[in-house]
């Protein structure tokens, strides 16, 4: 493999450990001895140990290149590790040495009955694949720019945070000599490549959740004691309290962990993150919780239809297939509307964006960007990213950020002086030929037009609940969202008692998060509603 210096930290992506710290993990683990060569895990296979180097040195390769060594009192692994994903990356021993192997199980204890030394692994972890994804490690997917199937599959990619690389049949020369190698054609295309030898033509979403360890739906119960459709902020809560109160639980979700707050590239109003915290570490470090207690989590894992019959609540998936479970949450919250401007179609997921993470960051090459919206999601998406492009135009048809967004963002916001505020303004068109090229806006106020060279655009202009798969089997409101509680009392099911707060017109089905009528649109009001909703679920489930 050659000689390559052993890598410095960074960021708190590659601590030292302290000698008490490994012996509170050698107390879960055995010390062996390992040669030159040795794999420890490999490249594409999901490791069960988590490692320590006692002596020697150890290589990261990916691909059969060497990425980094690493010493003593250092450890490997990342994210994938803690969450049963296959591995990014191989681990093989450089020199002759010794390690500590820690079965993954002892380590999730570890997490919980040590937190200090727990929160550094985890920390760790998450540095590190947030690095794996900025340098584009992992799959490959090729194709156009122009199909669909190539934007479903790069939103599959970013939304659960896996590190990728898509390769463009359009403009990348690098694309010809990979489907040479694999004998196709460009009219094949999309394509996903797994560790160079791996190739599937079009996955499904599903497909793709298999090969990378997402999907367990064999693995989850076929009946639960509650079944949490959606796995944003107050879905995943929900699963947690319900797990650690000894209820069986599994988690279905159409797309990701995080939801909309996953795409948040930094939540400031978070309480306990005096320093913020972004949506993708939150969604993380709380599938990692989940799991902690035994949770099953299923993605992709569309909910269809709800039904109830012999006292259990039955809810059909897209995929194929059904979940029984004696209470159900519903937390599948909103989605992004799109900007109804001419073209802006051609550019979805090439220069047209509903969310702001490191991987669109990435994609703007350090050029203008236009952000469409008024709200925190909009806020939020405007300082992240003039930490990394030149120049952001903020475009808002009000007249003040005040009323929509919190008073800290608008704070934030005006003070950049690489953001632009345009009140008063809507898009009216995105030009461009591969990819945005200019947004032309127009001022409301005084009906004149301005063109503004921004080559990316960040739509936030409002969302719509999840709900469509509910037809007419409970109470929503004029605007699609979920009714509970007492706004449910002329569609109560229950001959005896009156509807719990958070519980529809069916007993033992709850709503929360932004999916619920009159819920506040905020993260901590989700976490809470998940903990009060398992809370009324034991009511419930105590009944005679």
């Amino acid at each position: 493999m050659g000689t390559r210096p052993e890598t410095p930290d960074t960021c708190g992506a590659f601590p030292r450990l302290s000698g008490r710290q490994i012996e509170m993990l050698a107390r879960r683990g055995e010390r062996r001895t390992v040669a030159p060569g040795e794999v420890l895990c490999a490249e594409g296979a999901e490791c069960r140990e988590f490692f320590v180097i006692l002596r020697g040195k150890v290589a990261v390769v990916e691909d059969g290149r060497m990425r980094r060594v690493h010493g003593s009192r250092r450890f490997l692994g990342e994210l994938g590790l803690l969450a049963g994903q296959p591995a990014f990356n191989g681990i093989v021993a450089y020199t002759p040495g010794e390690v500590l192997a820690v079965p993954v199980p002892e380590l999730l204890d570890l997490v919980t009955d040590e937190p200090a030394l727990g929160d550094l692994i985890l920390r760790a972890c998450l540095i590190r694949r947030s690095m794996l994804i900025q340098y584009g490690a992992g799959l490959r997917i090729i194709g156009s720019c122009y199909s669909p199937d190539v934007r479903r599959l790069r939103e599959f990619a970013a939304r659960n945070r896996l590190p990728h690389r898509w390769i463009d049949v359009e403009s990348d020369a690098r694309a010809e000599t990979l489907l040479r190698r694999f004998g196709i054609g460009v009219a094949d295309t999309p394509v996903v490549i797994w560790k160079g030898t791996r190739l599937l033509r079009n996955p499904s979403n599903a497909e793709l959740a298999r090969l990378l360890g997402l999907r367990r739906a064999e693995s989850s119960p076929d009946m639960c004691d509650l079944l949490v459709v959606g796995a944003g902020p107050a879905g995943l809560a929900a699963a947690v309290y319900g797990a650690a109160d000894g209820l069986r639980t599994v988690v279905a979700d159409t797309l990701a962990t995080g939801g909309q707050a996953g795409t948040s590239p930094r939540i400031e109003n978070y309480l306990g993150f005096p320093a913020g915290i972004s949506g993708a570490e939150l969604a993380d470090r709380a599938v990692v919780q989940a799991g902690r207690f035994g949770v099953s989590i299923v993605v992709p894992a569309s909910a269809a239809e709800l039904t109830h019959a012999d006292g259990l609540y039955r809810v059909r998936l897209a995929e194929g297939g059904a979940r029984l479970a004696r209470t159900v949450v519903i937390a599948t919250g909103a989605r992004y509307r799109r900007l109804t401007v001419p073209r802006v179609a051609d550019f979805e997921g090439n220069g047209v964006h509903y969310a702001a993470t490191e991987q669109e960051a990435a994609a703007c090459a350090h050029e203008p960007v236009a952000i469409v919206g008024a709200g925190n999601s909009a806020g939020q998406a405007a300082v992240f990213l003039a930490g990394r492009v030149p120049k952001v135009y903020l475009i808002a048809r009000g007249p003040d950020l005040g009323t929509t967004m919190s008073r800290y963002l608008v704070d934030l916001v005006r003070r950049d002086p690489r953001i632009e505020v345009l009140t008063h303004t809507e898009v009216c068109a995105v030009d461009g030929t591969r990819r945005p090229e200019s947004v032309t806006v127009l001022d409301k106020e005084t009906g004149l037009p301005r063109e503004l060279a921004a080559r990316a655009v960040f739509v936030f202009v409002g969302a719509r609940p999840a709900t469509g798969w509910l037809g007419d089997t409970l109470a929503l409101d004029e605007r699609g969202y979920v009714l509970t509680g007492a706004e449910v009392a002329s569609s109560w099911r229950h001959p005896t008692r009156r509807p719990f707060p958070l519980e529809t017109a069916w007993p033992g089905v709850f709503a929360i998060g932004d999916v619920r009528s009159g819920s506040t649109k905020r993260v901590g009001s989700a976490v809470g509603e998940g903990a009060m909703a398992v809370h009324l679920i034991h009511r419930h489930l105590e009944e005679p």
